[in-house]
């Protein structure tokens, strides 16, 4: 999901690799769920977000819509969302204790909290978002421990491709709008729609579904 805005009102203007130190620590939150509340449709989901929650609630992405998880427009592509429920909009997964109960297999973009990532060319780089998170004392942690991602590495690159995928399909939508139908089936069907394996590694499966989609659209 894009952000029209510029890196210097929502970032302490640097950028930051897996390697660097950034005070993103919220030291386990203490008792604090604000980033999980309010959050309307911005937790999009990417095609390891629902490996992770296929794997971890041993759920199909069926079952998931029903209760967890619902689809929106994003920059002209139908994606899944986390979806906020009840007055306080809060997110379906977060328990009475104000806790995540799927904190192990969380999604990427709640992993990477409060960080953003800045995409430049044909990769990435993460900021700190100065103004999302409530907590006024955190400590330094290095990127890549923060993630708390396996392979940091080789999750950052299917992340460059995931979001090289999409700008190409939403540049070939401003081309021609009269396909966004046949566009969003089809990314829904091949990375959400259609189970995955999750005995085994999501990557090779990843890389495995991305020719049905290029070969058909490009």
């Amino acid at each position: 999901m894009k952000r029209y805005v510029s890196l210097e009102e929502i970032s302490d203007g640097r950028l930051y690799g897996l390697n660097d130190m950034v005070k993103a620590d919220c030291n386990d939150c203490k008792g604090c769920s604000a980033c999980c509340q309010g959050m309307g449709s911005s937790i999009v989901l990417d095609p390891m977000d629902v490996y992770r929650l296929e794997k971890g609630l041993s759920k199909s992405f069926e079952e998931l819509l029903k209760e967890n998880v619902e689809l929106q427009v994003v920059d002209g592509i139908i994606l899944p969302n986390l979806k906020m429920s009840g007055a306080g909009e809060r997110c379906s997964f977060l328990n009475q204790e104000g806790r995540c109960s799927i904190h192990a297999f969380r999604p990427g973009i709640c992993r990477i909290f409060p960080l953003g990532r800045y995409y430049e060319g044909d990769g990435f780089q993460y900021f700190l978002q100065v103004h999302e998170c409530k907590n006024t004392s955190r400590s330094k942690v290095k990127v890549h421990k923060w993630i708390d991602t396996p392979d940091a590495r080789r999750y950052d690159d299917y992340i460059c491709k995931w979001h090289s995928l999409l700008m190409r399909l939403e540049e070939l939508l401003l081309r021609e709008q009269e396909k966004a139908k046949d566009v969003s089936m089809a990314v829904l069907v091949i990375f959400y729609q259609t189970l995955y394996d999750t005995e085994r590694d999501f990557y090779e499966q990843f890389e495995e579904r991305l020719p049905a989609i290029t070969t058909r659209f490009f």
